[in-house]
């Protein structure tokens, strides 16, 4: 049980810290340089360290593991929507200034977003407990999906989606710094920054029909799920910035995710086997012989997978570029 003044005081912190985050983005729009991007995303991931701490010793143990391994699966998940991201900069020749003011406030309409879908994940798997078997097949394909889907047709998707918005809301194709609107020819008329925030915002949301029951494989907490959410998408930004063009390099990564999305797929139809009420399935009776896997072999599984797709990714670019030499 998390201690009522936990949440709270974990949900002020992070409001705080997004509006602290927009009020300078906006304020000083500019290219962050890798270092101002390192100590941001420095500063989050200690934020999360920090809450899961305070979990391990306020709360429950299992909690804090099961934050850590909630956080870890969002963030990496995440990393598919900066291949998104670059897209939609690039369809909509987004200054580069702007990037980091546009990416903050899709991300912020994309937890708000996530956020309707959590509760409704939550309403779902306490009315309905057979939505684990669903939520499980779901990630498996969309593991299988995404071994075979390149990124070629990613764009080609999320352009159709760019041109879909651009087809039936009347924008000039001139950004004026962050505004919203200009005057042109004595009306007001849209900028096409509002455009991006709404395709990035609901982009996400696509990606969350993904992360969101990934996370519920993890925990069903509904806060945790949420704070999971905000501490990996708060540090996406930096992380663009970052990393740039070597996401799009790290060619195992995609395996790495697709990985780990198959293990949580595993463990949530192993969770639904373990608690089954389906009447057609074994006379609605739990299967016994259905193991339940624990916070700490998930933590473990997740940071194993991860490491190895990363660490595989960057000696092949090492060795590509020795053999390029």
């Amino acid at each position: 049980m998390i201690p009522a003044w936990l949440e709270i005081g974990a949900l002020v912190v992070m409001s705080v810290v997004i509006v602290a985050d927009l009020v300078l983005a906006f304020a000083r729009p500019h290219i962050p340089s890798v270092r101002e991007s390192a100590i941001w995303i420095a500063f989050y991931v200690l934020l999360a360290l920090g809450f899961a701490t305070l979990l391990f010793f306020f709360a429950d143990g299992n909690l804090s593991g099961q934050f850590l391994a909630g956080w870890l699966t969002e963030y990496s998940l995440s990393v598919d929507n900066l291949f998104v991201f670059v897209i939609i900069m690039g369809r909509f020749a987004v200054p580069r200034a702007l990037q980091q003011s546009v990416l903050l406030v899709g991300i912020v309409i994309a937890l708000l977003l996530r956020g309707v879908f959590i509760l409704l994940g939550v309403t779902l798997i306490e009315h309905f407990s057979w939505i684990f078997y669903l939520f499980g097949a779901f990630l498996l394909y969309t593991a299988v999906r995404q071994l075979f889907t390149n990124q070629n047709e990613t764009e080609e998707q999320e352009s159709g989606a760019i041109r879909f918005l651009r087809r039936h809301i009347p924008i000039t194709p001139h950004y004026d710094g962050a505004a919203f609107t200009i005057r042109r020819d004595g009306r007001r008329v849209l900028t096409p920054i509002l455009v991006v925030f709404l395709a990035i915002g609901t982009t996400d949301l696509l990606f969350a029909l993904d992360s969101i029951p990934a996370i519920f494989g993890i925990t069903q907490d509904a806060f945790l799920v949420f704070a999971a959410n905000v501490f990996a998408l708060m540090g996406l930004r930096q992380l663009y910035f970052l990393l740039g063009d070597l996401m799009s390099r790290l060619v195992y990564l995609t395996y790495g995710i697709a990985a780990v999305l198959v293990f949580i797929g595993v463990k949530l139809v192993f969770h639904a086997l373990h608690t089954n009420q389906v009447f057609f399935l074994g006379g609605g009776k739990p299967f016994e012989w259905a193991p339940e896997i624990g916070t700490l072999t998930s933590l473990g599984v997740i940071v194993g997978v991860l490491v190895v797709a990363v660490g595989a990714s960057l000696i092949k670019l090492r060795i590509d570029a020795a053999r390029a030499h």
